[in-house]
């Protein structure tokens, strides 16, 4: 008789219910910021934050346009950290905000989501090409135990276009929101969260609120804490349907956290990171 694959939704709660934290870290190596002994080597910083993190953090989301930047070596990179980050116990959430027409989105999805096992756990995704761009990562999320993290209310300031309002009179984001909604019921795991979550900024605390109340189901991914400002206190109402129904990223606050301390990097980055956990987990009111 086969066995069922854990939906990712439930994947990421079973991990937040263990390590009772909602910290993700962001892998964000630019080689200029590097410790000089590492001489550049991005792939073995990031294997040490891994190793300084994995005890306190759920997830890591490497940012795929850092390694990108280095060309082939960082392709080469990214795929060493995504393994290591594994078997260090941590998902893995590929930030590459991929979205274009099918068979392209098609490939996006074919390089992150699928493969046995697939390069990512979940992958950033950009619907503002609409539902026939989107399709192809969400069969990839019904196939398996992957997810997505669909683009609704990002961390920039982008109220050009994400906060233009409509003859209703709702911001664009909103109605953006109920398609996240409407895409992730039939998705939903044992725990009651869709694998199709959300990516609004912890920047912007209203529009949490308001993502929280348009999309119950889904895993909020909420970046911005730390460097870009925003704060664990103003996240409690994205918990609302649970404790892992939302996941806080923090990046260069972390990974970079040496720069500000001076001891060893990986130290630097343990302590952030566990500083973080609780910090995130006493917002969260569980």
């Amino acid at each position: 008789m086969p066995v069922a694959t854990l939906t990712f939704a439930d994947r990421l709660a079973a991990e937040v219910e263990r390590k009772r934290s909602q910290l993700v870290v962001g892998l964000d190596p630019r080689a200029d910021l590097l410790p000089v002994e590492l001489r550049g080597d991005v792939g073995r910083f990031c294997c040490g934050i891994v190793d300084a993190v994995a005890p306190h953090a759920v997830a890591v989301k490497p940012q795929l346009a850092f390694f990108e930047a280095l060309g082939a070596a960082g392709i080469a990179a990214f795929e060493q950290v995504c393994q290591y980050a594994r078997r260090a116990g941590l998902l893995v959430i590929a930030d590459g905000k991929r979205g274009d027409i099918g068979s392209t989105a098609r490939a996006y999805a074919e390089a992150y989501l699928e493969g046995d096992p697939p390069r990512a756990d979940a992958l950033t995704v950009n619907p503002w090409l609409g539902r026939d761009a989107v399709e192809p990562f969400l069969g990839a999320v019904r196939r398996g135990g992957v997810g997505i993290f669909v683009l609704v209310r990002t961390s920039n300031a982008g109220g050009d276009v994400q906060d233009v309002v409509l003859k209703d009179g709702r911001p664009l984001w909103h109605h953006v929101a109920e398609l996240v909604d409407e895409w992730g019921v039939e998705m939903a795991g044992e725990v009651g969260l869709s694998s199709v979550g959300a990516v609004v900024g912890a920047t912007h605390p209203r529009a949490v609120a308001d993502a929280r109340r348009l999309m119950p189901r889904s895993i909020l991914l909420l970046p911005g804490v730390g460097a870009q400002g925003g704060s664990p206190a103003d996240l409690t109402r994205a918990f609302q349907s649970g404790p892992a129904s939302a996941v806080v990223s923090a990046s260069r606050s972390v990974i970079y956290a040496f720069r500000d301390t001076g001891v060893d990097y990986r130290a630097a980055a343990g302590a952030e990171a566990a500083r973080l956990k609780r910090e995130i987990w006493t917002a969260s009111g569980w």
